[in-house]
């Protein structure tokens, strides 16, 4: 399963990639908007950052084909050919997938919240679908049970489209998609720390370092001792 943080901030960006492995970055209108600063301003930075090979995905704003094509052929100026255009899996965005992807573009379809709406994105050549989890639970449904669902529907219709799982709460929805072979996730840097968070390994550690510190005297390591 690619892994890929879910935000703007490049501060918070750096901070994940210092520590985790990481595929790449989405982001979202809402997402660019919170980051305050002029949305090309922050890609560009997001880019150069994380360099040309790893992905990052960029959403259309427009609520026609036409305009969503417009803003793709954009995002692909200023960001390069191979950045994923995020477009919303309505009747205009599917129109537009199919128009991108003749032209040869990386897109991911998003804004999805039920199986059929992944299925017809797949049929329209998208590289990703992205089914919201957390918001699907919100709606009274299984948004980690869809997602699931979603995969096995590319997989037995000969689909090369991947699930990127999106929205997620906490990291057990995660762990859920990850055991079951999704093709990516994106998650908020939040839920990211949460993934590596356990105060029983923190238990372990202090334990471990108090025992080799009572051998060898306090802030001593292996590097130290004789």
């Amino acid at each position: 399963m690619k892994f890929i943080i879910d935000d703007a901030s490049i501060e918070k960006i750096k901070e994940i990639y210092d520590t985790f492995a990481v595929d790449g970055v989405t982001t979202n209108p809402s997402i660019l908007a919170k980051n305050g600063k002029q949305p090309f301003e922050t890609l560009r930075e997001i880019r150069e950052f994380i360099g040309p090979e790893a992905e990052l995905h960029v959403q259309v704003v427009a609520a026609d084909a036409e305009g969503m094509v417009e803003e793709a052929h954009r995002i692909q100026k200023e960001l390069g050919m191979n950045t994923y255009v995020k477009i919303p899996t309505t009747k205009e965005g599917l129109k537009a997938m199919k128009d991108l992807k003749k032209e040869g573009a990386n897109v991911t379809a998003t804004a999805i919240y039920t199986q059929m709406q992944a299925f017809l994105a797949g049929k329209a050549g998208a590289d990703y679908a992205a089914p919201y989890v957390n918001r699907i639970d919100n709606l009274g449904a299984n948004g980690v049970r869809a997602a699931k669902d979603i995969h096995d529907i590319f997989k037995k219709n000969g689909l090369k489209t991947e699930v990127l799982a999106a929205s997620f709460k906490n990291s057990q929805q995660v762990l859920e998609l990850c055991q079951y072979g999704v093709g990516a996730s994106t998650i908020s840097p939040d839920v990211i720390e949460g993934l590596i968070k356990n105060d029983t390994v923190t238990m372990a550690v202090n334990a471990f370092t108090k025992d080799f510190e009572g051998l060898c005297g306090a802030g001593m390591t292996m590097k130290d001792c004789m």
